[in-house]
Formats: structure tokens, C-alpha cells, sequence
């Protein structure tokens, strides 16, 4: 292959931009990333390994609450607004009912179970209080301010969108030192009201710099329910298969293994936004180029796969180095912390590959397809790692971590491939028949 090096020269001005936005969308993620977990130390050294235990259960069982809120309205945010801003307010109220809706009936259900389960002070008032207040934070508060920054993907503000994500993380950190390093807070019971006075000024202040975009039209899109389902059901599977570790390492290991490999998990997770920093960015214009057909957009995916495996392999790489540094952050009480971290770091690449193929097939309508490959992939693999952490914890977990990723990134890509060889079949059936 020969190189024609005017011929690269020339395109460098029209890829600036893309690489210019890539490295604002990744940096402010990053800055979020690194601010997440700083606010993770914080709250690990103050609340100590025991009760930082109780948090990250907490914390679990919201996690898969917060994906079922809303109901994938706000997937419309960076698909049907990208294509036509005008519908920006229909879509606006259509989220907001729905995440209101569901968020209360979520509340509710927590309410009924969480005060039997968890028991987060000796005193039930105390303790119901702060099981209320941290449903209402995690379920309802995130959902709204997470949807400040679909909006702004929606209209193609991205350095909006990069201000919400790390203003957000900027916030919740600052409550944490706040908190704990000012005023002392050590428990989970005190932690819930200085988190829920953080999330309702975020969100006031969010919901102030939306106003400029238009006033929600408040009524009920109803195709687009189904959609908002089956995109949002992958995330509630597998938020269920990532939380589903941490609920059965509480009931087999002891707390150091829970609390180290809650924090091993947080940081996995948050190197997943080096990628999503890039898919943030791709899927409405995969979204404008597969209208006509996902076979239309399917050399543009290739060719992100190719980033997107670049920015895995640094990100588990990062992750590897800097693994001995974090009980220096953390502290030295999560003996495991290092070794869990190294171990689950080379998730992160297969994480990236399937990642590119199920936003394609997100971008172009295919929720189906999409839910089926992620919402069957997460479901057996919560099942296998309940039966792994079961049988030889943390061991089994880990193994089972692996095996799931390898599963959906095979999955996900035979899905996508065969797709787009059936939509350019169509494409071309029609433009022969008369």
C-alpha cells in the first residue's frame, strides 16, 4: 500500500475538528472520571471498610434503579432531536413525564424493601429517612441531571455537554470534601442528606441552563416507549450482571473483599468513559448516515472500531501502571484493591470492541437486535457470576467477568455484520426493481 503523503496533508484540516472534539469530549470525561474518584476516596477513607461496605450495596441496587427511570426516554435526546431540533420540546416533556412517573414508582418499591434489607442506623426513623433520601438522589436526581447532557448531544453542544458532565463530578466531589473533611461526616446515615442537598442545587442549576432551548411540550410520544424500552433494558441487565458481584461477595466474603472490589469496579467502570467520550460523539452522525440503511454507516464503524480498540488498549494499560499507586489514595485497609484492579483492567478492551457495533446498530433503530444481544448476554452472565462468586468468590467472579465480555463482543459484531449485509441486499432490490 502505497502513501500518498500530499494527498494526508490535505485531509489533516478536516480531521482537526474531529480530533479537537474527541479530545475535549474524552478530557472532560476524564476530569469526571478523576473527580469520581476522588469522591470515591474521600468517602472510602471517612466512612472506613465496613461501612464503606454497606455504601457500596447501597449503591448497587440503585444503580440498576436509576437505568429503569425514564424508561430510555432519553435515548430520543441524541437520536430523533440530532435529526430535527424542532421536536426537541415534544421530546423534552415525553422525558420528563416519564422519568417523574417511573422515578416515583421506583421510590416507592425501594421504600417497601430497602428499610427490611438494609439497615443503615439502629434508630428506624433515622434509618428510613436516609434510605428515602438516597432513593431519591441516585433514581430521580441522576436521571434528570444526566439528561442535561443528552440534550446538549442532542443540539450538538458538546462543550455544554463536557461542562454538565464535569460540573456534575466537580459538585459531587466537592459535597464529599465538604462533608467528610470539614464537617467530619463518617456514616452513611449523615452522607445521604449532604449528597441530596448536592443534587437538588446540580439539578436547579441545570435545569437553568436548559431554558434557552425551549419549553417542554408535556405529552406521550407513544412509539417512541417501545424504543426507549428496549434501548434502556441492556443497561438495567447489565447494571443488574454488574451488581449482582458485589451483592454476592456481601453475603460470601468479608467486607475488606467487598469494599476493595467495589472500588476495583468503580475505576473499570470509569475507564469505560474514554470510550464513550468517542461514541458520544459518533452516534448522531452514525444515526444521520444510517437513515437510508445501516450498511450506509457500516465503513464509518470499522473505521471507529479501529479507535476504539486504540483507546481500550491505553486505557487497560493506564489502569495496570497506576494500580500499585491506589491504596495510597484509597487507603492501605483494601489489601486487594491492587490485584483486582490489574486483574479486571484487560476488560476494558473488549468492553470498547462490542461497544462500537451495539451503538451502530443504537444509532440506526435497531433497539431489538441491540437489546437481544445485550439484555441475553447480561442476563446468563448474572447467572454466572452469582453460580462463579457462589462456588470460589472472588475467583469465580472474576473468571466470569471475563468470559461474559468475550461473549457479547462475538455476539455483537456477528449481529451488526449480518444486518448490514441484509439492509445492502434490500438497498440494492430496490434500486432494480422498477
Amino acid at each position: 500500500m502505497k502513501f500518498n503523503v500530499a494527498e494526508i496533508a490535505g485531509k489533516l484540516p478536516q480531521l482537526l475538528p474531529m480530533v479537537l472534539s474527541y479530545a475535549a469530549s474524552s478530557g472532560s470525561l476524564l476530569i469526571a472520571n478523576l473527580a469520581q474518584l476522588v469522591t470515591f476516596a474521600i468517602l472510602a477513607r471517612s466512612f472506613g471498610a465496613v461501612e464503606f461496605g454497606v455504601f457500596v450495596s447501597v449503591t448497587a441496587v440503585t444503580s440498576i434503579a436509576v437505568h429503569l427511570c425514564g424508561l430510555g426516554a432519553s435515548e430520543c435526546m441524541v437520536r430523533r432531536v440530532a435529526r430535527d431540533h424542532s421536536i426537541y420540546p415534544v421530546m423534552l416533556g415525553h422525558n420528563l413525564i416519564l422519568t417523574l412517573t417511573s422515578g416515583v414508582v421506583l421510590v416507592l418499591i425501594g421504600m417497601l424493601v430497602l428499610p427490611f434489607w438494609m439497615k443503615l442506623s439502629p434508630d428506624p426513623a433515622q434509618n428510613t429517612l436516609a434510605i428515602l433520601l438516597i432513593l431519591i438522589t441516585n433514581i430521580i436526581l441522576v436521571r434528570l441531571i444526566l439528561l442535561t447532557e443528552q440534550i446538549f448531544i442532542g443540539h450538538s453542544q458538546f462543550p455544554a455537554a463536557n461542562r454538565s458532565v464535569v460540573g456534575f463530578a466537580f459538585a459531587r466531589t466537592a459535597a464529599a470534601a465538604l462533608a467528610c473533611l470539614v464537617f467530619g461526616v463518617t456514616s452513611l446515615v449523615d452522607w445521604a442528606i449532604w449528597q441530596f442537598s448536592a443534587h437538588v442545587l446540580v439539578a436547579i442549576v441545570y435545569a437553568w441552563s436548559l431554558r434557552k432551548l425551549g419549553r417542554p411540550q408535556y405529552r406521550i410520544v407513544r412509539e417512541e416507549i417501545r424504543l426507549g424500552i428496549l434501548f434502556a433494558t441492556p443497561f438495567i441487565f447489565r447494571a443488574i450482571r454488574q451488581n449482582v458481584d458485589l451483592l454476592m461477595l456481601g453475603i460470601m466474603a468479608n467486607p475488606e473483599v467487598v469494599g476493595s472490589y467495589g472500588v476495583a469496579r468503580r475505576i473499570i467502570d470509569s475507564s469505560y468513559l474514554s470510550i464513550d467520550a468517542m461514541n458520544r460523539l459518533v452516534y448522531p452522525g452514525l444515526a444521520r448516515l444510517s437513515i437510508d440503511g445501516i450498511h450506509n454507516a457500516i465503513g464509518r464503524t470499522k473505521k471507529i472500531l479501529l479507535a476504539a480498540l486504540a483507546i481500550g488498549f491505553g486505557s487497560a494499560l493506564a489502569i495496570f501502571l497506576i494500580s500499585p499507586f491506589l491504596p495510597i489514595l484509597f487507603g492501605r485497609e483494601y489489601v486487594s484493591l491492587v490485584s483486582f484492579c490489574r486483574i479486571l483492567s484487560g476488560t476494558v478492551v473488549f468492553v470498547a470492541v462490542w461497544s462500537v457495533a451495539v451503538d451502530a446498530l443504537g444509532a440506526a433503530g435497531y433497539h431489538g437486535p441491540r437489546a437481544a444481544i445485550l439484555n441475553t448476554g447480561n442476563a446468563l452472565g448474572a447467572g454466572l457470576i452469582a453460580w462463579g462468586t457462589w462456588v470460589a468468590p472472588p475467583q469465580g467472579t472474576l473468571i466470569s467477568v471475563y468470559l461474559i465480555e468475550i461473549g457479547i463482543m462475538i455476539a455483537a459484531w456477528i449481529v451488526l455484520l449480518h444486518v448490514a449485509r441484509n439492509s445492502a441486499a434490500a438497498a440494492q432490490n430496490r434500486s432494480v426493481t422498477p
